[in-house]
């Protein structure tokens, strides 16, 4: 019988030293990351996907830290997911008043301009916003690796509010970057794009929404929490956490 599985163990893999870690103040960091010249298709990416990976561009890494586990992957099982009141809300409200599109990736100058003002206003004192350009965007979220991306724009009356960049797996979609109008904070659309991945992994009958790392002394990376049931892996497997449980990897 034919194996179609990816081949796995010709995959070299490098550590960086160690820098400052990017989400809590104090600590030092390193990342694992996959041999950049690797030919990386779409079954390899989720396979790296379905072991606790992260794309940033054409890269695939994961956190390799001494003595540290805070960044634990997760994943929305969508059959089982249930809105608490408050995402319930956000999505009555933002049903009405935007319109959610997929389009494929492409570098559309309205989608930079967005992320532009975005990084500008939110990381501002970060190392992204240190070198936001044409070429690092592109280079971040265009690179071509293999998969299928998707573009899922928010609008209102026409006018672009959001971008949810996502990774079509056969197993589900990756939430890999999200930039919205800050004037639009006040809506949540982060929340509302999160949910309306949800919402379009179910359409297509796919089993999971990967949200990336959760890391609970990190506010940025905190919110992940609020998406029950979760799954976190944990090394060796994903392990599920109903409401109120208590995520522990």
């Amino acid at each position: 019988m034919r194996d179609d599985r990816p081949a796995r163990g010709d995959l070299q893999l490098y550590l960086t030293g160690e820098h400052e870690c990017s989400y809590i103040d104090g600590l030092r960091a390193r990342t694992l990351f996959v041999d950049p010249l690797a030919h990386i298709d779409a079954a390899r990416a989720e396979w790296l996907q379905q072991i606790g990976f992260r794309r940033s561009g054409q890269h695939f890494y994961r956190p390799a830290c001494r003595g540290c586990q805070r960044c634990v992957p997760v994943r929305v099982p969508v059959d089982t997911f249930t809105p608490n009141r408050s995402q319930r809300r956000n999505a009555a409200r933002n049903d009405r008043e935007l319109t959610v599109t997929a389009r494929p990736a492409a570098l559309i100058p309205e989608h930079y301009h967005l992320y532009e003002r975005y990084l500008l206003h939110r990381h501002g004192d970060g190392d992204m916003a240190d070198d936001v350009s044409v070429e690092t965007y592109a280079r971040f979220l265009l690179a071509p690796w293999g998969g299928r991306t998707r573009f899922f724009e928010l609008r209102r009356d026409g006018r672009l509010i959001g971008v949810a960049v996502t990774d079509l797996f056969s197993d589900g979609l990756s939430a890999v970057y999200t930039y919205f109008d800050p004037d639009e904070s006040h809506r949540a659309p982060g929340t509302y794009a999160v949910l309306s991945q949800i919402r379009e992994a179910r359409r297509l009958g796919l089993d999971y929404v990967y949200l990336g790392y959760w890391i609970g002394e990190s506010r940025k990376m905190a919110y992940k929490d609020v998406f029950r049931p979760i799954e976190a892996w944990n090394g060796r497997e994903w392990r599920r956490f109903g409401k109120d449980e208590e995520i522990r990897c």
